[in-house]
């Protein structure tokens, strides 16, 4: 495991979006797994400026690793009213990419028999040859995707009931400015297994600011438990690439601070 730590959250998105343009240049079809949520957003800002630049999307396949049950991409809505997860990778990075439409799975979470669908996702990257990096962030409770405190460290995509803490933080960031009432929220959603994330072939965590200093240190340093989902990453047997804003970094024992800031 490779924990990078910069000196902020601009300088960890550069550092981000780097290690995945790498993989774009040197495998063009590579297969890329992305997360919606707050810390992945500049290092997709930081991949539309690659793009404008001359990084190619055009032969990469995309997975997305969560979606909450019952909300889907809808277009006829606008974007602070719409909170689905393939709505925010829309508006964030793929719009403003050459990814192709067909090339793109999401999870569904309109789909009338989920648990089949979550079985057919899981089938459909394995025909994909499995995902080569997968972009993920970390919740306050330790959750990866959203595999909840408890979840089984071999598990695999399904239904997943969201914890108090999920909801409170979800509820905060991305539903209370849209009007929708706490109740009205999803408290369902699919999610990839961490026994799926395992199988991937390189893991890239971010996180950033000090709300996940604590949860970072449990992940990294502390023991494996289902009660920290993330710790899970100890025991990845591929390549797996952390990279932290010094404010995430500042419950660690043992960090190395890079100041670099610079870009590709």
């Amino acid at each position: 495991m490779k924990v990078i730590v910069k000196e902020n959250y601009d300088e960890m998105s550069h550092q981000a979006a780097k290690i995945i343009a790498d993989l774009v240049k040197s495998k063009p079809d590579c297969v890329l797994g992305f997360s919606a949520g707050a810390s992945p957003i500049g290092t997709y800002k930081e991949l539309v400026r690659m793009h404008r630049e001359g990084l190619d999307f055009s032969a990469v396949k995309a997975f997305n690793v969560d979606e909450y049950l019952g909300f889907g991409i809808d277009l006829s809505k606008p974007y602070d009213r719409d909170r689905s997860f393939a709505r925010f990778m829309h508006e964030e990075l793929f719009r403003h990419i050459n990814l192709k439409k067909e090339n793109i799975k999401i999870l569904d979470g309109l789909a009338k028999e989920p648990e089949k669908h979550c079985a057919w996702y899981e089938e459909e990257i394995k025909r994909a040859g499995g995902i080569d990096l997968q972009i993920l962030g970390i919740g306050r409770n330790g959750h990866l995707a959203f595999n909840e405190p408890g979840s089984s460290l071999s598990s695999r995509a399904r239904i997943q009931a969201l914890a108090k803490e999920t909801l409170d933080d979800n509820f905060e960031n991305f539903f209370k400015k849209t009007g929708i009432k706490r109740q009205e929220m999803p408290r369902l959603a699919l999610t990839l297994g961490i026994g799926t994330i395992l199988e991937m072939r390189h893991l890239l965590l971010l996180a950033n600011g000090k709300k996940k200093a604590n949860v970072v240190a449990k992940t990294l340093e502390g023991p494996i438990t289902s009660q920290v989902t993330a710790s899970a990453l100890q025991l990845h047997s591929g390549k797996v690439t952390v990279v932290l804003d010094r404010e995430a970094a500042s419950k660690l024992k043992r960090q190395k601070i890079s100041s670099s800031s610079s870009r590709v």
